[in-house]
């Protein structure tokens, strides 16, 4: 009740607010650093990653029919391709697998994939061996190896892709939230220390506290440090989000699609006629792909995959997108004439023949397709690139700003305590 013990009260609740001020922004930031972190580090390659499972699988059956529409003249590139996609999917599951804990949804559909996986490449290598003997059944199998790529283990891909886009988008969620409760007691913080100033000025008449006042900087400080890094760091995972991880989220959907139309327009072939399946199947792809209707009207005026892609494009990927949007429309009017000559001339060898080919130079839709897939592979290079260097450091810039605010804190805790104690020697 006297005035020495109401400057120690004022002492203790001050270093108590500039300490929990401290300790609470830090562990704010800090919070915020680890789901940065965890965006660059851990949920966006996962999720890339998934996506790739998808590809490659999708790539793999696709190259898989190619390479038995070639039979004896299949080049030994098309064959390593289809082995590099079902190794680089094989390792991707792998190391998905290491990463992700045991409780995690994630890891029953990359059990799932990991058991399939042997079971699809075995039927492939049965078809492989009857087509060789010429034995018929091996376009069965071929079939039904494409058949249980598509029921089984593309489905299991795209809900793994789905599974780890959700994770991501929570840790972006994460690292961009506002904190609100380090921001409301900084407000506390500084109105306490200007009262406590103000009081000692009405029952001294000094106008300044050089212990106070350095608190209150240190406070003030460790705000505008706050704020800033939040605004940085959040302005920067917002455009990797917007120009890095979501445009690739887009893009990665039309290289699928891409992979099931050129599947589709395989199995056709393989399939020598015997059923309209496969044609259902190109035209349900290439919907998917650029929607339904002329073919004349502009990419970013049509729906499907493929125009999303291009319209969420950033500047620097754009070039490469439109070029697969050119190399795409070739390959439609390609495919149209390869069918005219199988269904309205009956000749199905001269079909095949524009199709695929053995050679590279031949304008068949084998090698429009390759244009295409390369050109979206270049694509996804950029945007993953943008990613990266957009989100890259806004974990480091955020742990640095923790360090700051904590010790921002203990200063201000100590510089207050100091203050008062220069008032209370007055006392004594």
């Amino acid at each position: 009740r006297t005035p020495p013990g109401r400057l120690r009260l004022a002492g203790v609740a001050l270093a108590v607010l500039t300490v929990a001020f401290g300790g609470l922004t830090a562990w704010q930031l800090e919070a915020r650093a680890a789901a940065a972190d965890r965006v660059v580090s851990y949920s966006q390659p996962l999720s890339q990653n998934a996506a790739d499972i998808h590809r490659r699988l999708a790539d793999a059956a696709t190259t898989a029919t190619t390479g038995f529409l070639l039979a004896g003249d299949e080049p030994k590139e098309v064959r390593a391709q289809y082995e590099q996609d079902l190794a680089t999917a094989a390792e991707l599951i792998s190391q998905a697998a290491a990463r992700t804990t045991a409780t995690s949804p994630a890891q029953q559909k990359l059990t799932e994939l990991n058991q399939q996986l042997p079971v699809y490449s075995g039927l492939v290598e049965t078809a492989r061996a009857n087509d060789r003997l010429g034995i018929p059944l091996g376009g069965a199998y071929l079939r039904y190896a494409s058949e249980k790529m598509q029921t089984d283990l593309l489905p299991a891909a795209l809900e793994l892709t789905r599974i780890e886009n959700e994770a991501l988008t929570k840790d972006y969620a994460d690292a961009e939230s506002f904190p609100w409760a380090a921001y409301g007691l900084a407000a506390v913080t500084l109105a306490a220390l200007v009262w406590v100033q103000v009081t000692l000025y009405r029952r001294t008449n000094r106008v300044f506290n050089i212990g106070l006042l350095g608190a209150t900087a240190a406070v003030l400080v460790g705000g505008l440090w706050l704020g800033a890094a939040g605004l940085t760091t959040g302005d920067a995972l917002r455009r990797s989000d917007r120009e890095g991880a979501a445009p690739l989220r887009a893009l990665d959907t039309a290289r699928v699609d891409v992979l099931q139309a050129r599947l589709a327009e395989n199995l056709h072939y393989v399939a020598r006629g015997s059923t309209g399946k496969y044609l259902k199947q190109w035209d349900a792809a290439t919907a998917s792909l650029v929607g339904q209707g002329d073919q004349k009207v502009p990419m970013e005026q049509r729906t499907g995959s493929l125009p999303q892609a291009l319209g969420r494009a950033p500047g620097v990927a754009e070039s490469a997108l439109r070029e697969a949007a050119k190399q795409y429309d070739v390959w439609h009017g390609l495919h149209d004439a390869a069918r005219d000559l199988e269904l309205k001339k009956s000749d199905y060898q001269a079909a095949l023949n524009a199709t695929v080919t053995a050679g590279g130079d031949q304008q068949t839709s084998d090698a429009a397709f390759k244009a295409t897939d390369k050109a979206l592979e270049q694509a996804a290079g950029i945007e993953q690139q943008r990613f990266e260097d957009t989100a890259g450091g806004t974990h480091d810039d955020l742990r640095n700003a923790a360090v700051a605010a904590a010790l921002l804190g203990v200063v201000a805790a100590a510089a207050a305590l100091l203050g008062l104690g220069r008032r209370l020697a007055e006392y004594r």
